[in-house]
């Protein structure tokens, strides 16, 4: 695979440098410079391929040029070892649950592959990577457990103070290790921005080798792709338009589907479910994109007010508005609309929803009314225990809290206090 930066389409880099360098000196963002189609032999028979199958063909189509197919079966058998189901909801709404890997989110798809092929490329290098990533919420904790005691990789986790649940602070902060967790006084996207400062710096790139595993990676954002094929997959017997409702916070898993589509995947629509940190879904509507600093909500892992992956779904579209609206369809929720239908939903068939799938399933609700025909997935991106202050008043049962949440909970929180200040973030690197 060949990559471009978003920001000069002439550039050219490899797949081990783009994953390497996070992002490119001009601060762009790494893209495909070709995206292949998937022979239509995949799509007649894609219902009875395992999701470990269906994974490894989309894999092998992307990065043919950069692995041989005996390490990328080892490395998915390895990273995809749990369930991906795809659950009935309501007559026309089902939940692709990607809350069962080891950390309970989706996260732990793209954090688990991305340490992986990093090992598989770093095997011979002398040289020793430190992982910058920006969490508001289950990134940090994927990663964290993703790169856990991978040899010669260090992961310093950048978190808002008083802005994730406790059960993510504890699941980010109880490693030790090569584990690090750094809590910033601030908002995600202060956290982000001083990743983004980070590879930019001089100083530091002279000092240490960075690269990033926010969905800014590529390594993160490729696998984000494969679950849309399971959906797909599960629902191509009902020979009915399928779309899917994204959650949306930093637009990595949007991204990914996209991507998907982009390789062929006939998904009719997708849909962008934002919380109030709606900056993209203004953008379909006006064509101007304004980057505002994030709101506070419950679905805090999509608190984010300039969205990174923003740049990669315009570029993918080449800029143009007008057709990425066939293809994209944005809706916006408030706190109360979330709660309201988490009781909802759980009254009405027993399902429990954590605030971002809830937010996705408005979406898919809010699409239904103009096009009722199409049946409709939206995406569970962690698991309810997960958000136990906000869920638990809402629903009359007690929410089932899986064993090794437990267990994390018992455990003493580890963690390193800084504030938002870029100089000080530095000098921490520098003097570690």
């Amino acid at each position: 695979m060949k990559l471009y930066s978003t920001n000069n389409p002439s550039t050219r880099y490899s797949l081990k440098e783009a994953i390497m360098q996070g992002l490119p000196d001009d601060n762009g963002l790494f893209m495909p410079d070709f995206i292949p189609e998937l022979p239509d032999s995949f799509f007649r028979d894609i219902q009875n391929l395992s999701f470990t199958e269906i994974a490894y063909e989309v894999a092998w189509a992307l990065l043919k040029d950069d692995l041989d197919a005996t390490s990328l079966q080892e490395i998915i058998q390895d990273v995809f070892y749990f369930e991906v189901p795809l659950v009935p909801v309501t007559e026309r709404a089902y939940c692709l649950e990607l809350f069962h890997g080891p950390t309970l989110a989706f996260k732990d798809f793209g954090a688990r592959f991305m340490a992986r092929i990093m090992a598989h490329l770093w095997k011979e290098s002398d040289a020793k990577p430190c992982i910058l990533v920006a969490t508001s919420g289950d990134t940090g904790s994927a990663v964290a457990h993703g790169f856990f005691q991978v040899p010669g990789i260090d992961v310093v986790i950048l978190y808002p103070s008083g802005k994730v649940s406790e059960i993510q602070e504890k699941q980010l902060t109880t490693m030790g290790g090569n584990v690090t967790a750094l809590e910033i006084d601030g908002t995600f996207d202060d956290c982000q921005g001083l990743v983004k400062s980070a590879f930019l710096d001089p100083d530091l790139k002279r000092y240490r080798k960075l690269t990033s595993a926010n969905s800014i990676n590529i390594a993160r954002l490729i696998p984000q792709s494969f679950y849309y094929f399971q959906a797909y997959a599960k629902l191509k017997h009902l020979n009915r338009a399928v779309v899917c409702s994204v959650p949306s916070g930093n637009f990595g898993n949007l991204m990914g589907g996209l991507l998907a589509k982009k390789m062929g995947l006939p998904i009719h629509r997708f849909i962008a479910a934002n919380n109030e940190n709606k900056v993209f879904f203004d953008y379909l509507l006006s064509g101007e994109f304004q980057p505002k600093p994030s709101v506070a909500t419950i679905s805090n892992a999509m608190d984010v007010g300039n969205p990174s992956n923003f740049d990669r779904i315009v570029d993918l579209y080449a800029h143009d508005l007008k057709e990425l609206c066939k293809h994209v369809h944005g809706f916006t929720f408030g706190d109360e609309k979330t709660r309201n239908v988490i009781s909802y939903i759980y009254s009405k068939t027993g399902y429990i929803m954590d605030p971002h799938g809830a937010v996705g399933y408005l979406g898919l609700q809010e699409y239904h009314k103009v096009d009722p025909d199409s049946v409709g997935v939206f995406l569970g991106t962690a698991h309810p225990a997960k958000f136990l202050d906000v869920v638990g008043p809402l629903v009359s049962e007690p929410v089932v809290i899986p064993d090794r949440l437990k267990e994390i909970l018992n455990q003493k929180k580890h963690s390193i206090s800084l504030s938002s200040s870029f100089d000080e973030f530095k000098d921490y690197i520098l003097a570690n």
